[in-house]
């Protein structure tokens, strides 16, 4: 193995003698198991790791986290590419192989470059003013946009990985596993409570994986976090989720997570790629740290400028050097932890240069004593070098801090380390639609009142809270507190102790760290390092009167990159404020929304796709279907015969025989897929009066109604026949496909609007099979298996219901038909449903009995001019337009959708009404959906009066039918029209729907 430039010596928690290998860009490197991909290339010496959105600028690693803007990666291959990920949270694996982007032909040699010296002509929103001239040159420059868009490129191909979904609740949810999340969680733990703790890091301890020579009651703070992880690893009642970000905060403490179980492991794996965590907590407290602001100065996105803080994460915890020589430019305390830091493991820090004027604190001391120069009210001007840090150009400050004088001091460096301070990771806050709040001490946004029904608190850094024994005390406070408010008492132990730290000087804000030449001339002074947002570009935002912040992340597109703004988005704020002469607060914030950081779609599909995409429900006596030959169609999530084909027979001869059988003598189906719901309480006439356009209150026990349901706008929702089985009791049947929108619906209106009323809802599809008998010999075939009543007209009138048995099963009969003939619909329960079935079938063979399939139904209650909702109906159509004007409760004071059936607009004659349509040639079968036109031209366009909704051959009728809907058809009846499709225009009569009534089909 060859030496990895910058691999210190000693140090860091990666394991020495597991070394690893991968590529990055087709090259080959090593580095170790513990490694981050950004922690490894820098190792090595790597720097540029990719190009910039719009400029294609050479781009470095700028942090050590998931903020980080620039060094995104593609990594896998094949089936297996995924685009933009972070380099800084993708471990090291053996074997990972991995790319930049954005770049051709080459990321050394990017043609895209070009952008950059180009830049003047491509400011922020230049291609809102661009592509507008010439008027038809948007077609042109199109595709060359669309060409340059986007980051990266994923997969074409199915994705190999398994991902997997998980529910999870409990008292106490804790988001971040640094200082302030574990001393909340042992607090919590302690005292009983069930308690989920996730953070997104491979181990827990936060911030303190980066520090060096801390302490927690008495011993080495890293030893503290193993005790603390031992001890909640030993709590039944507490779970630690490591790997894992909460990336959405919903309603109702509803957390949204994702945990990486095998992306360290590699695609060779065992078990799901990544967990989809949806946990409800009664509490949440919120530990999710802070993060580092980079100073806004002259070409700071030069490969090799980074965050101080990102430097010293990769020194303490990966044994790596970003570079040979450092230079710092700071305006607050934290960088010269860094600088010690460096120090402490052998890396030269050139200088410390600090905006404020005169730096006094421990840090800076300690840092002088080391032997570090520190120079004072002065600021770097210039970035030198292309694709690495060569040089900076440092020059005093003026009085105000806006300008700078003097000569000009030239330090060679390779790594340049900025700080503007800490801003709390308050993303997560902002989700539950909280405010923040300005915190003028800390210039820093910090949580504000949490919102009603979002029960959580926010501690340690993500509060603005930094000192480590603050943060030990505060989180140790909110578990505790947490864990008594739900009852739970047991003692919750002492707060963990560590050092007080010394104080800091306060910050220097400084947004714009001036050089010696105006922004926007010169070097250029960049906010939003991933859409390539410079200071210059929120400038000409404010010329050109983009001032809400809103519009300002619009039309620069800040803060709308896949970082969501987490380095740039209180810079550019800030530069706003200044420009319009306003606090920063006054300005505003923008919206953080979800997800926190980018998700990969298929941890949201989970097992959920292929076969699992959506639940297969197969009626109770499936299988006889199956061995008896049938064809299956999918009807809603159900399988559902759709017709029985002997040897020898096409579909259509199939669909003819079972269609012609049934209605000569005796046809069977399965119909246990239509919907059923059980309704009861005093209410329920009452509520069935209120959904359904007829009336219901006077229906006896024993009786069955047929209704339509609609929906406030007038149109038709749902149909079905309910039966009244007691006075407070109802049986409802729905369409196949509309039961679950049928029961959501009812249960919305009560929940909703008519909570006081007494009724409840119950769905019981699956706890009865029904089989539907139906022609002029049903009658005779169920009088053989039957027992308890009486089959005749008299006794079981039509529209009536009876409890009794079939074939020693007791069972519940409906005499309703969906194909006009004599029908009886047997109910019985799903265990005894082939038994039943097998009994029917077998009384049924002297009548020659048939079973038909979906597309046999269809016909036979087309035949009749039966309508199926969301065939005959599109959302448009009102029960009148359907030739239902007698369904209308007339004396009925309300239904849902009555006062719509008021309008002027639904009454008009002219509305599209069903009707029957017979083609002149009566073998001509029209297809579904074909237009209908009055008058015939040449080509098109034509006026469309209406389309065909449902047509068959009916073998009954020995023609081709038709249902349709035309305007004003009803009031058409005879004439002819005209429907042009495949090159042909076939003549049809418009008729009754009623296709079997005498003569109908005989005068086509």
């Amino acid at each position: 193995m060859s030496a990895q430039k910058n691999r210190l010596a000693t140090g860091g928690r990666i394991d020495r003698s597991r070394p690893v290998r991968f590529t990055f860009d087709g090259k080959a490197y090593y580095g170790y198991q513990g490694d981050s991909l950004a922690s490894a290339l820098l190792a090595n010496g790597v720097t540029l790791v990719g190009r910039s959105f719009k400029y294609h600028r050479p781009r470095g690693i700028v942090s050590a986290g998931a903020e980080e803007p620039n060094a995104l990666i593609e990594v896998g291959t094949g089936n297996r590419r995924e685009p933009n990920t972070r380099a800084p949270q993708i471990e090291l694996y053996d074997g990972l192989t991995t790319a930049s982007q954005n770049r051709w032909p080459s990321l050394d040699f990017d043609l895209g470059a070009v952008n950059s010296c180009l830049s003047r002509f491509f400011p922020s929103g230049f291609y809102y003013k661009t592509f507008k001239w010439p008027k038809d040159g948007w077609l042109f420059y199109e595709k060359f946009i669309r060409r340059m868009a986007g980051l990266g490129t994923g997969s074409t191909e199915a994705d190999p990985d398994r991902y997997d979904k998980v529910y999870g609740h409990c008292d106490v949810m804790v988001v971040g596993g640094g200082p302030a999340g574990i001393a909340a969680a042992l607090a919590a733990g302690r005292a009983g409570a069930r308690v989920v703790l996730v953070d997104e890091q491979s181990e827990l301890g936060g911030s303190l994986l980066s520090e060096r020579d801390r302490s927690i009651d008495g011993k080495p703070a890293m030893d503290w976090v193993a005790a603390a992880e031992a001890e909640l690893a030993a709590m039944p009642e507490v779970k630690v989720l490591t790997r894992t970000t909460a990336f959405a905060y919903l309603d109702a403490n509803m957390l949204s997570c994702v945990e990486r179980i095998t992306d360290h492991i590699g695609p060779n794996a065992s078990g799901p790629r990544q967990r989809l965590w949806r946990i409800r907590a009664r509490e949440v407290i919120l530990a999710t740290g802070s993060i580092e602001r980079p100073l806004v100065y002259s070409d700071n996105d030069r490969p090799g400028c980074m965050l101080a803080s990102a430097g010293r994460t990769y020194v303490n915890r990966y044994g790596t050097a970003p570079g040979q020589r450092v230079v710092i430019l700071t305006n607050n305390d934290t960088a010269y932890q860094t600088a010690l830091d460096f120090a402490a493991a052998g890396v030269s820090v050139a200088a410390v240069v600090d905006l404020r004027a005169n730096p006094q604190g421990a840090l800076v001391q300690a840092t002088r004593d080391k032997g570090i120069e520190v120079i004072a009210n002065s600021a770097i001007t210039h970035v030198k070098g292309a694709k690495q840090v060569k040089e900076v150009d440092v020059m005093s400050l003026s009085a105000d801090g806006k300008s700078v004088t003097g000569g000009v001091r030239h330090i060679y460096c390779d790594t340049v380390l900025s700080s503007g301070g800490w801003q709390p990771t308050v993303h997560l806050h902002s989700q539950t639609r909280a405010k923040v709040v300005w915190n003028e001490e800390l210039h820093a946004f910090v949580p504000g009142p949490v919102m009603p029904g979002q029960n959580n608190v926010s501690v340690g850094a993500a509060k603005g809270v930094f000192g480590l024994a603050d943060c030990l005390a505060e989180g140790h406070e909110a578990g505790a507190e947490a864990a008594r408010r739900f009852g739970f008492t047991n003692a919750a132990g002492s707060a963990a102790g560590a050092e007080a730290e010394p104080a800091a000087e306060p910050l220097r804000p400084m947004w714009i760290v001036p050089s010696d030449k105006p922004v926007g001339q010169g070097g250029k002074h960049f906010v939003d390092y991933q859409n390539d947002v410079t200071a210059a570009d929120v400038m000409l935002a404010h010329r050109e009167g983009y001032l809400s912040v809103e519009h300002l992340k619009r039309y620069t597109t800040m803060g709308m990159a896949t970082d969501q703004g987490k380095t740039s988005n209180v810079n550019a704020l800030a530069i706003m404020a200044g420009l319009r002469g306003m606090n920063i607060p006054e300005v505003g914030t923008t919206t953080f929304r979800p997800p926190y950081t980018p998700v990969t779609f298929g941890v949201f599909a989970g097992p959920d796709k292929g076969d699992f995409l959506d639940p297969i429900r197969k009626t109770p006596i499936h299988q006889w279907h199956a061995d008896h030959g049938a064809a299956f169609e999918c009807v809603g999530q159900w399988h559902r015969a759709w017709y029985y084909p002997k040897a020898g027979e096409s579909m259509h001869d199939a669909v003819n025989r079972e269609v012609k059988a049934t209605r000569d003598s005796v046809g069977i189906v399965d119909a246990s897929t239509l919907g059923k719901i059980d309704i009861q309480g005093p209410d329920a006439a009452w509520f069935l009066n209120m959904v359904y356009t007829n009336a219901w209150t006077k229906l006896e026990p024993g009786k069955c109604r047929y209704g339509f349901m609609c929906g406030e706008d007038g149109m038709v929702f749902d149909d079905g026949v309910t039966s009244r089985i007691a006075e407070n009791h109802f049986h409802m049947t729905t369409t196949t496909g509309g039961a679950a929108r049928v029961l959501s619906w009812l249960e919305e209106w009560h929940q909703c609007e008519w909570p006081d009323r007494k009724v409840y809802f119950t769905s019981v599809t699956e706890q009865w099979a029904v089989f539907a008998l139906n022609g002029p010999n049903s009658r005779k075939v169920l009088e053989k298996v039957v027992s308890g009543i009486d089959l005749s007209e008299e006794a079981f009138p039509f529209m009536s219901w009876r409890d009794c048995e079939v074939a020693g099963v007791k069972a519940r009969i409906f005499r309703i038909s969906f194909t006009g003939a004599l029908s009886f619909e047997v109910n019985v329960p799903p265990s005894y449903a082939l038994h039943v079935w097998r009994a029917l079938m077998s009384a049924g063979e002297e009548f020659n009995i048939t079973p038909y399939g979906t597309e046999a139904l269809h016909v036979l209650r087309a035949e009749k001019g039966f309508v199926i909702v969301g065939q005959e109906t599109d959302g448009t159509m009102t029960p009148q337009d359907l030739g239902f004007e007698w369904i209308i409760g007339k004396a009925k004071p309300d239904f849902i959708g009555r006062r719509s059936h008021l309008r002027s607009d639904t009454a008009r004659p002219d509305r599209k009404h069903l009707v029957g349509l017979l083609t002149e040639n009566p073998q001509e079968v029209l297809p579904e959906g074909a237009q209908i036109v009055e008058h015939v031209k040449d080509k098109p366009p034509m006026t469309m009066i209406g389309h065909v909704t449902s047509s068959y051959w009916s073998p009954n009728a020995n023609r081709s039918i038709a249902m349709a809907v035309i305007k004003n058809g009803r009031n058409r009846m005879g004439q002819t029209v005209y429907l042009p499709y495949d090159g042909k225009v076939v003549a049809a009569r418009i008729a009754k729907t009623d296709f079997l009534q005498d003569g109908a089909a005989a005068n086509a």
